[in-house]
């Protein structure tokens, strides 16, 4: 059947929810991919995970799709002396490029290249910016600040800058390991954490080879100065709340995620909302009125995806809490028809694909289609499709599992794989007959066929064929 929503719905995997049993209760549930953090578990973890995931497939006769989230350069203190200390306003500290410290007024922090790049007048935000400092002054081997937001630390506890541009490896050992490991047993997307600038992607972009898409996850203030640039080199984004909102001041976050989805959608490409979205579902089976808002406020902006972090990962409540996002945006997309009615502007540079999308849309409302069924090779022309957000179902065939999971990602598309789709003719033919088509009692009973000339050459697609359900 078509699903009953347009939005996707991403849950992390955790300890809550790696068993077969309960990964197969959240993708009945709603979950159209999974997302493996790489910040957390070893390789064996990740492996069963993915084996069950693609058994699981399977078992339901639909693609699911699984993004392999990378740590990245996380900064984090070393290890502190007593392993804890508590802050206080007004006071003096000193931060040193050290593994750890027994002086409990100087505190470790083992990243040289924060110590060549921060200036006096610049802020370090330790605890997910619960604890604030201000540098005094700065050399290689110390950093004095003062407290202005005073606040527990401990060992570990991460470190935000920001408004200092770090030379950081866009790619650590570790990520390296993760990425081979990922791409050995098939993720379909890959994230890259704290990116700065457009060039960031470009090592990880080499890499991948073209064997999953790559997702840029917006972190860092830098990163918004390079938006545009960034989405054009990247397949997908992620409004990554969590360390962006600790970086730029809340009250920015909500405008920041409308711009991120408005340029994504215009580009085609699909965009994830992601952090704390229904965060007291961790512990209880019913999220605060606020979290349904803005689960609801992601939808109205048009997001491809939500996403679910610990609350599907370690919460008590991970089914529960699937649910509850897929119920949100069910209703939230029921009421807001105006959702579906959202235009891009015309295609940038006159791309033809783009237009063709556009003009496929806007047929489908004139003659009351009963759904758009594109042919894709790649994926490319269900993802213009998707990011015009047609009003009418939009069913995606494609002769590659591959491809047909990736878009798993993307709003409102059904991905089928078909093999034998060779041509014009035998697409058309195929889309007539598909069970999956509803019967929405439209009185053209007529679909939108989208393929290209030469047909299954990524790129091509210009042609648009009206075909009867007969």
């Amino acid at each position: 059947m078509v699903p009953n929503k347009k939005a996707k719905v991403v849950a992390t995997v955790g300890p809550a929810s790696q068993s077969p049993s309960m990964l197969r209760k959240l993708a009945q549930a709603g979950v159209d991919m999974f997302r493996l953090n790489f910040s957390h578990g070893d390789h064996d973890a990740h492996r069963s995970v993915i084996t069950a995931i693609r058994e699981l497939e399977v078992a339901l006769d639909r693609p699911i799709g699984i993004l392999q989230d990378l740590q990245g350069p996380k900064i984090r203190l070393g290890k502190i002396a007593d392993g804890s200390a508590l802050l206080s306003n007004g006071q003096v500290v000193q931060l040193v490029p050290t593994e750890m410290s027994n002086d409990d007024s100087c505190f470790p922090l083992p990243h040289p290249e924060i110590f060549a790049a921060i200036k006096p007048g610049r802020q370090v935000l330790i605890n997910d910016g619960q604890v604030r400092l201000e540098v005094i002054d700065a050399a290689e081997d110390m950093i004095d600040c003062k407290v202005i937001v005073g606040g527990p630390i401990s060992d570990r506890k991460g470190v935000n800058l920001p408004d200092t541009v770090l030379d950081l490896p866009v790619l650590t050992k570790k990520d390296r390991l993760d990425l081979e490991f990922g791409l050995q047993h098939g993720v379909d997307w890959v994230a890259l954490s704290f990116v700065q600038t457009a060039s960031d992607l470009d090592q990880i972009r080499s890499l991948i080879e073209g064997r999953a898409g790559l997702v840029a996850k917006i972190e860092k203030p830098s990163a918004l100065l390079d938006l545009e640039n960034i989405i054009e080199k990247s397949d997908a984004l992620m409004v990554a709340r969590g360390d962006l909102g600790v970086e730029i001041p809340p009250e920015e976050v909500p405008a920041k995620q409308k711009e991120i989805i408005r340029l994504c959608r215009t580009h085609g490409k699909p965009v994830i909302v992601a952090t704390q979205m229904l965060e007291s579902m961790i512990s209880s089976p019913t999220p605060t009125r606020a979290e349904a808002s803005d689960v609801a406020t992601a939808i109205y902006d048009g997001a491809d995806a939500v996403m679910l972090s610990a609350e599907s990962a370690a919460g008590a409540y991970p089914e529960e809490a699937v649910t509850m996002m897929n119920r949100i945006i069910v209703h939230t997309e029921q009421h807001g028809r105006q959702i579906h009615g959202l235009r891009n502007s015309p295609a940038p540079n006159g791309e033809p694909n783009k237009a063709v999308a556009g003009a496929c849309t806007l047929l489908s409302e004139e003659i009351d289609a009963e759904a758009i069924v594109a042919f894709t090779t790649t994926g490319a022309t269900a993802m213009h499709l998707a990011a015009q957000r047609p009003g009418r179902p939009l069913i995606a065939i494609t002769p590659s599992i591959e491809v047909a999971r990736r878009l798993c990602l993307a709003w409102g598309i059904q991905p089928l794989v078909n093999e034998t789709a060779l041509d014009h003719e035998n697409v058309v033919d195929y889309a007539r007959h598909l069970r999956r088509v509803p019967r929405n009692g439209h009185a053209s009973n007529q679909i939108i066929v989208v393929s290209g000339s030469p047909f299954g050459q990524p790129g091509s697609t210009n042609n648009i064929r009206v075909a009867d359900l007969h």
